[in-house]
């Protein structure tokens, strides 16, 4: 008896006789007589994958894009042939579009059928989840993946990158006439560089006509197995070499989560990195409390903090899962967003009407919220199941733990110069370090460079405080947020707050910020909570707490990017959501500075440039990501 239809009812494909076969267009993902040896004939073979990877030098990099991700086969034989035949050095980049993106349980069912890809399944499926829409961004050492889920119509626009090879791996023309239109092909052309290949299993005239016209010289070829032709071909131009730094060293000022990030990113791509603070040790700042909440405060708009904030948020996820719960204190608890009154319960009804609801949080009456935090709470809310709390210093000396870092705490730059050696930072005068490129991270003392002073960065102070366990809130095992939050019991403690004070720029402890993160704290679970005031606890169970300033701006995004000075580099402005911007920032900045595909859209990333405010800056060249 043939299998067939055993997938959930919102699954993209049907099972037939063990073949995965789509719904929506009622074609198969892959020949029935070798999937595998199919991808190897047409996108492999016809774009010289093995050769080209074998020629390239030990810091080069080589991009993939794809029309259709499907099942993941196609990235997962490049992957194979890049480990077989690349420079340990080298990295490849894998750009792919999917409109219809698999669900985890379909995806490992499909991968299962091609045990001679067993090792590279089981690492793309330890971070995969039911990816909602937008740019996701995997990170498998040298490899990266970066799945966007859209319609490639309106995505293929919003992608900027240098493809030096395509995988054209849509469902047949005839079948998905959209995936193979003027439009989409335009945009394969606009990304191509000159001597670009391109592969695809169609031989469908109008397809050739359309990629001959766009500048690809084109023909046809023997096609696989039972299918007589196939299209190859090569964007017209002489090959270009990427353009490189020639020195890569890099000097970042700042050791907290952005500054971090900068580093990890540029050293896992064999940079020379130092880091410079003014603390003795990484995240004496901001990045220093003792808890640090990880969830994505969504909203039902598309505008691109909202895009930053979700995308920032899965990124953050993924790189957290796949580290050690020791190494970084990562608790994936869950958080409840409550729905403390009208208006936050309409942004949460709103928000779960999305389309992409489903695969970030789902929304919880009373009493089913009240069950998964082990609290009575007074409202029900949006339940994040992905999210949670992690040490943020902690992750901090992860990510600066690594061969390529050097870090000099106590070392309070107060100038940086450029000569014709590159940058340098200077303590009254005494040069500390220097590097070809210099990356700020400097969140709130910002202000006192120069080169900075036209940013309007503006001091936003934050504390939060600690509570003993009581008895009655040992119970709880979720993040709760409503205007405040409370963490689950760490360390015999409960970490509460958090205040938000645009006048004071000192990180003195206050009796005000205290007293109202006690009135937040009570609002969450009045129940166990409501009586707990300052005058009533005794010094043992109210702890000291912890002040510090975030850096804000005027529109709630970061600061990202080159400013008009050469090789001179910002992550700033990630104001309370610096563990989930930052990450993300940095990949978005690294591949700016390094030519590579950026892993958000064209309109995300340009919202977020600092020479925004700079109105009568030179316009920053980028020719790297034309």
């Amino acid at each position: 008896m043939s299998d067939r239809n055993p997938s959930p009812p919102d699954s993209p494909l049907d099972w037939r006789d063990g073949q995965p076969v789509s719904r929506q267009f009622g074609d198969v993902y892959f020949s029935r007589a070798s999937g595998l040896e199919e991808t190897r004939h047409v996108f492999l073979r016809h774009n010289r994958l093995a050769e080209r990877f074998a020629a390239l030098s030990p810091d080069a990099q080589f991009t993939i894009a794809e029309t259709g991700f499907g099942t993941g086969l196609n990235f997962l034989c490049a992957w194979q042939c890049w480990q077989q035949h690349a420079p340990a050095g080298a990295r490849l980049h894998f750009v792919s579009v999917e409109r219809y993106p698999l669900d985890p349980a379909d995806l490992q069912k499909a991968l299962a059928l091609w045990p001679e890809l067993a090792q590279w399944a089981e690492l793309l499926l330890a971070q995969y989840r039911l990816p909602s829409s937008g740019w996701h961004r995997f990170n498998f050492g040298n490899v990266f993946l970066t799945l966007i889920i859209g319609d490639a119509a309106l995505v293929l626009p919003e992608i900027v990158a240098q493809v030096d090879a395509w995988f054209l791996d849509g469902f047949a023309p005839a079948k998905n006439p959209q995936m193979w239109s003027l439009d989409v092909l335009q945009h394969v052309a606009r990304l191509a560089r000159p001597g670009a290949t391109l592969a695809t299993f169609t031989s469908v005239g109008e397809v050739r006509r359309s990629l001959s016209a766009l500048g690809f010289a084109m023909e046809k070829v023997r096609g696989f197995g039972p299918k007589r032709e196939m299209l190859c071909g090569v964007k017209n131009g002489a090959a270009e070499l990427v353009d490189s730094v020639p020195e890569r060293s890099v000097l970042i000022i700042g050791a907290g989560i952005a500054g971090a990030s900068v580093a990890h990113a540029l050293a896992q791509r064999g940079w020379q990195v130092t880091v410079l603070d003014r603390h003795d040790h990484p995240a004496g700042g901001a990045s220093g409390n003792p808890l640090g909440i990880l969830y994505p405060r969504l909203s039902h708009k598309t505008s691109p903090l909202a895009q930053l904030i979700r995308q920032g948020f899965q990124h953050s996820v993924r790189s957290l899962n796949a580290l050690p719960i020791a190494v970084t204190g990562w608790n994936p608890c869950g958080v409840l967003q409550l729905a403390f009154d009208d208006e936050e319960a309409q942004r949460i009804a709103a928000i779960a009407e999305g389309a992409d609801a489903a695969a970030l949080g789902t929304v919880v009456d009373q009493d089913q919220a009240s069950a998964l935090a082990g609290l009575p709470l007074p409202h029900g809310g949006l339940w994040l199941p992905q999210a949670g709390y992690v040490t943020p210093a902690a992750w901090c000396a992860h990510l600066l733990n690594h061969a390529a870092i050097r870090f000099a705490g106590g070392c309070a730059v107060d100038a940086i110069e450029h000569d014709e050696h590159g940058w340098k930072a200077l303590q009254h005068g005494r040069e500390l370090a220097r590097a070809s490129v210099l990356v700020l991270c400097t969140a709130s003392e910002s202000q006192g460079l120069p080169q900075l002073a036209h940013l309007p960065i503006k001091p936003l102070r934050g504390q939060i405080n600690r509570i003993s366990v009581l008895p009655e809130s040992a119970g709880l095992r979720a993040v709760v947020c409503g205007e405040g939050y409370v963490a689950p019991a760490c360390d015999g403690t409960h970490v509460f707050g958090a205040s938000f004070d645009r006048e004071r720029t000192d990180t003195q402890l206050t009796r005000k910020e205290q007293e109202a993160n006690l009135a937040q704290l009570a609002s969450l679970c009045p129940a166990v909570f409501g009586k707990v005031q300052a005058q009533s606890l005794s010094a043992a169970d109210l702890l000291p707490g912890r002040a510090a300033l975030r850096a804000t701006s005027p529109d709630f995004l970061p600061m990202l990017g080159p400013l008009a000075q050469d090789d001179l580099w910002v992550s700033l402005a990630h104001g309370a959501r610096g563990l989930i911007t930052a990450p993300l920032a940095a990949e978005i900045l690294v591949a700016q500075l390094l030519g590579e595909p950026l892993p958000v859209s064209r309109t995300v990333w340009q919202a977020c440039q600092a020479g925004r405010f700079k109105a009568t800056a030179r316009k920053i060249a980028v020719s790297r990501l034309a």
